[in-house]
């Protein structure tokens, strides 16, 4: 038995950050298959900011406990499991559940953390680097010498993105406000300011001949403004309907219309492509390709940044106690990287 007790941040509903609750209970029993992680690091992510506000098109009934992914060390195995994991420092990937000082999740979603990377700088590239390196090498597969843009280019998966393309000879186009263009330059990104400029006019006088693949996080009219920059043989790839995050009515329209314009430009005779991206699709038909593939991906990702191809972005580590304050944190625009929550 683990002495320790557990803690945990749940969201009891709409609320705003200070209405998350922290709950104290005994630590859950590892069952068959499974494993019992104490959490080191976990983070805010987009999806969170989302689900306070029942935004987040297909979050569970609340109360729950958010925390899209995490990283910890394995305290105890389930039946079945390889008791020598005991000890290990793991990442999953969880959607909720990740934001409590220990997890249970299945043995078959756990990620080997390589020795010589801390939790945090983990926790930064578990969602965001998924997300990424899947978006930019399995749906728009891009090649060395292209071009694209990344909107949102500072924020948490916009900033892997950018490193993943450098680290595969393509040149990055990103918008962002302008707080963060030195940052940028230094990437050898050439930013666009999305608050004063005319975004599309701006990338189009950056790439005439359009670019071979836009990502875009925004959705609304961004999703329609970057379609329209594509070069032939380009790609969208659509991964999120930011600019609908403080909107009421269904959470599930903003996605819903997306995929329409996704399926109706699939639909015209052309020769660019459209994709919504979603880090879950395929688990609930072949749960075990889908684990294969988030295993080899995230194992592609920390070797990144193993060798440095990626820096960790951590815009500040607070404890889970004080969630209400890196939620604000999160969604103030201020700041580069993830929040990291630690025990």
């Amino acid at each position: 038995m683990n002495a320790e007790g557990l803690v945990e941040v749940v969201l009891p509903g709409k609320v705003e950050p200070e209405g998350l609750q922290i709950r104290h209970g005994a630590v859950p029993s590892v069952g068959p298959g499974q494993l019992l992680v104490r959490m080191e690091a976990t983070g805010v992510s987009f999806a969170e900011q989302q689900m306070r506000r029942g935004r987040y098109y297909d979050q569970p009934a609340f109360p729950f406990v958010p925390g899209y992914d995490l990283v910890g060390t394995v305290l105890e195995t389930g039946e079945g499991v390889e008791p020598g994991l005991a000890g290990t420092r793991v990442a999953a990937l969880v959607k909720v559940g990740g934001w409590a000082s220990h997890v249970l999740i299945d043995a078959a979603d756990a990620v080997p953390v390589p020795d010589g990377i801390d939790a945090a700088q983990a926790e930064t590239v578990v969602v965001n680097g998924i997300t990424a390196w899947q978006m930019l090498h399995r749906t728009a597969r891009v090649r060395s010498g292209q071009t694209i843009v990344v909107h949102g280019a500072n924020g948490g998966v916009g900033s892997v993105l950018v490193q993943l393309a450098h680290a595969a000879g393509v040149k990055v186009i990103g918008t962002a406000s302008a707080r963060h263009h030195d940052a940028l330059r230094e990437r050898g990104v050439a930013p666009v300011d999305y608050r004063t400029q005319d975004v599309a006019a701006r990338i189009r006088e950056l790439a005439p001949a359009g670019v071979d693949a836009v990502f875009d996080h925004v959705g609304g009219r961004s999703a329609v403004d970057s379609w329209s920059l594509l070069a032939p043989g380009g790609t969208l790839v659509c991964y999120g309907s930011a600019s609908t995050r403080d909107d009421e009515g269904s959470k599930q329209l903003p996605v819903l219309k997306l995929l329409g314009r996704v399926w109706l430009w699939n639909a015209l005779p052309n020769r660019r492509r459209a994709y919504f991206f979603n880090v879950w699709a395929g688990r609930a038909l072949a749960k075990n390709r889908f684990r294969t593939r988030l295993r080899a991906d995230l194992t592609q990702v920390f070797g990144a940044l193993q060798r440095g191809d990626i820096t960790p972005q951590i815009a500040a580590r607070l404890p889970l106690a004080q969630v209400a304050e890196a939620m604000r944190l999160a969604e103030s625009g201020t700041v580069a990287g993830k929040i990291v929550l630690h025990p």
